[in-house]
């Protein structure tokens, strides 16, 4: 594979704020759509304070998956030894990881919230907090796949070195996505 020519490969600082720059500040101002959200939740909040504990995990873990997913692919993309192919069998894998990563990760939030609801006297059913926890993480590591790959993707055609792009472009998109996601399944299945 021949890389575009652009930022790729480069450790110019001046290239790198160049790019970066720009895109932060449009990811400051999509990141103030999930603190209005949250406060516009406060009712829900309140009624149940566990989901208020629940919050800050949902979101940084979804985050996290997709740093991992984000980091593997540039790896592969700077090594060339990937096109993104839908046949190829070790993005398969990568995929299938984040999500048994996903699947265990959000199934201990869930226990977590359980145990610390009933120690606080916050307690809802722990099968409510599973439902909460699986549809919300699964949602959120499905969303963190896809922006993964567009983001590496995008990012590798525009000659931009996706190192520089990948990680914050998906943890702030899935900080978005992961609250509007949890308030909206939490009020869902609550209310």
């Amino acid at each position: 594979m021949i890389a575009p020519s652009g930022s790729l490969g480069t450790w110019d600082w001046k290239t790198i704020v160049t790019n970066m720059f720009p895109m932060l500040v449009v990811l400051i101002i999509i990141v103030l759509f999930a603190g209005i959200r949250l406060e516009e939740a406060e009712e829900l909040l309140s009624d149940y304070a566990i989901l208020a504990v629940m919050v800050p995990t949902m979101v940084d873990m979804g985050g996290n998956l997709g740093a991992i997913l984000s980091s593997r692919l540039t790896t592969r993309f700077h090594l060339g030894t990937t096109t993104l192919d839908p046949r190829d069998t070790v993005l398969w894998a990568n995929i299938l990881a984040i999500l048994a990563l996903a699947a265990s990760i959000f199934t201990a939030l869930a226990f977590g919230a359980f145990i610390l609801g009933e120690l606080i006297g916050s307690p809802l059913a722990l099968t409510t907090l599973l439902t909460i926890s699986l549809i919300s993480g699964m949602t959120i590591a499905v969303i963190a796949i896809v922006f993964s790959f567009i983001t590496t993707y995008v990012s590798y055609r525009f000659g931009i070195d996706p190192d520089d792009t990948t990680i914050p472009i998906v943890t702030n998109v899935v900080d978005v996505f992961g609250m509007v996601i949890f308030l909206g399944v939490s009020a869902l299945i609550l209310t």
